[in-house]
């Protein structure tokens, strides 16, 4: 049987699927979800495209269906990809119901993959229109494709500092044991055959806004009519004694992540931060470096973002595995032996051996070239855009960690939020805006961190809460958390208890609010339910 030829099987009764119901099938030995909706059925490919997560455990609502891991949502009619992380759509097949049994027709290649590439214009030659992009990010890979996607026939050119393709940055602290090419999200062919030009090792210094010319690192010049600005953000710098010396390190490519894993595996690691990249830098070394050591000025791991609860699990599961936490105290000083780092000075008069120090504080946007032009930037360095992610400028759009927009979660109050799913959202808007579709960023932010094989997943905006609500038990590792501010829930944190922040999410996305008293009524041991409500 080869790719082309057509299958037809029968998979179940009508009556075993009830209305709303996600049910995983099989079709010639290959999964196939199969979705009663309205009482009519659908099919579609069974996996997230984004990391294999099983569609029937997620959420629906309407025509629109969420991953229960990372909050990808997909139009169960079509199978195009309507939020991210996930790049593609997946698959649909065609579903017939005969005496009240259902059949599911599809051809085998679409069974063996669940995801579908969507349909992309190409390049005509004779439209001359430059759409360039700098940064080599999702926001602007994402930005990209839709364009092509949306009929743009015209130049998109991709200009980054980088050495690589896009990849998936979140990998580099959760698994540090892959290849640069192990976490591409698209392969250069790939984007080859979309027409879309990808410079690397090309990094903007300056931009003429008058003359809509970007000028790069290497002397050479580009002219463009539209610009979008992704160049997202970087690690703080250490300012202490020793930071030069050698073994310290910053975590921003797959070479870093290479070079830590390599160094630190039987050696003395200390970690100067306690957010995302420390303690996933920490987890994922808990077994092979000799010691490990994370230096935070806060009390708690994720302090800003997570909060104390959650970051006192996190720090619980940490030291289990014998990783040391020096908390409420900062490092004042690296020491060094042959130009080597060998000794970390602590603000409380403690030192612990160092032949690593892995530096994860702090994010800046990386906007400095743009010092001395007139595009509006915050006190951060952050460039302002609006739900169209224009910035005061015309033509040039921004987006990813490189803004600060206004969030619906916050009455519109501006801020930065760096996470994949967001830059995607942003250079997706940005594309149908530089095409004046007048779209508004309309997304709840998703993000999860993976630590020792389990993964704490988070939706929503929580910056300025004043109360939480917890169900479940901390002490047990199986819990939801939901973030409270002016009485109503702006965000939730799980642990072991999927799809519940998925749920939540596509509840906040909605724009319906879910208050305090509602979510002490939320009873987790009834999920199905809790759907349903």
């Amino acid at each position: 049987m080869d790719g082309d030829d057509t299958i037809t099987a029968e998979v179940c009764r009508e009556d075993d699927v009830g209305d709303g119901q996600l049910l995983e099938v099989m079709v010639a030995g290959y999964p196939v979800l199969l979705v009663r909706n309205r009482k009519e059925f659908r099919a579609l490919g069974s996996k997230c495209p984004h990391y294999g997560a099983p569609l029937s455990k997620g959420v629906l609502r309407g025509e629109r269906l969420r991953c229960p891991w990372h909050g990808a949502c997909f139009n169960i009619r079509t199978g195009d990809i309507e939020e991210y992380p996930a790049l593609d759509c997946i698959s649909c097949f065609k579903v017939t119901v005969e005496d009240g049994k259902v059949f599911i027709t599809a051809k085998k290649k679409d069974l063996e993959s669940s995801l579908r590439v969507k349909d992309a214009s190409r390049r005509c030659l004779l439209n001359k229109n430059t759409m360039l992009l700098l940064g080599g990010g999702v926001a602007a890979l994402v930005c990209a494709e839709t364009l092509r996607q949306e009929g743009f026939t015209g130049r998109i050119i991709m200009a980054t500092k980088e050495k690589h393709v896009p990849y998936d940055k979140s990998k580099l602290s959760k698994e540090m044991n892959l290849k640069a090419e192990d976490v591409y999200l698209r392969k250069p062919e790939f984007l080859q055959a979309q027409g879309i030009e990808f410079w690397t090792e090309k990094e903007a210094v300056s931009v003429d806004f008058q003359k809509q010319k970007v000028h790069f690192m290497d002397g050479s010049s580009q002219k463009y009519h539209q610009l979008l600005i992704a160049t997202g953000s970087h690690s703080g710098f250490l300012k202490v004694p020793g930071a030069d010396l050698q073994n310290v390190c910053m975590l921003q490519t797959p070479e870093e992540s290479s070079k830590i894993l390599e160094l630190a595996t039987g050696k003395n690691l200390v970690i100067v931060g306690a957010s995302f990249i420390g303690m996933e830098v920490a987890a994922f070394l808990s077994d092979k470096a000799g010691t490990i050591s994370v230096v935070e000025r806060e009390e708690f791991p994720f302090q800003h973002t997570l909060g104390p609860q959650v970051g006192g699990v996190a720090m619980k599961m940490l030291q289990n595995k014998g990783v040391k936490f020096y908390m409420k105290t900062e490092l004042c000083e690296l020491k060094g032996r042959d130009g080597k780092v060998a000794e970390a000075v602590l603000a409380n008069g403690e030192n612990l051996p160092a032949d690593v120090v892995v530096v994860g504080i702090g994010s800046t946007p990386s906007s400095a070239f743009l010092k001395g032009t007139s595009i509006a930037r915050d006190d951060k360095g952050a460039i302002l855009v609006d739900l169209h992610m224009q910035t005061n400028i015309p033509n040039v759009f921004a987006a990813g960690d490189v803004v600060t927009f206004p969030v619906a979660l916050l009455d519109g109050d501006r801020s930065s939020i760096h996470h994949q799913q967001v830059a995607e959202a942003h250079g997706h808007c940005a594309a149908l805006n530089m095409l004046k579709r007048g779209k508004e960023l309309h997304t709840v932010p998703y993000f999860w961190t993976m630590l020792l094989g389990k993964s704490i997943r988070y939706a929503g905006c929580g910056k300025g809460y004043t109360d939480t609500v917890v169900k479940g038990s901390l002490e047990q590792q199986k819990f939801l958390i939901f973030y409270i501010r002016d009485g109503h829930v702006t965000a939730a944190a799980s642990l072991n208890c999927d799809p519940m922040v998925s749920l939540i999410a596509e509840v906040l996305y909605l724009g319906k609010q879910i208050s305090k008293e509602e979510a002490e009524a939320c009873d987790i041991g009834n999920i199905p339910s809790l759907a349903q409500s």
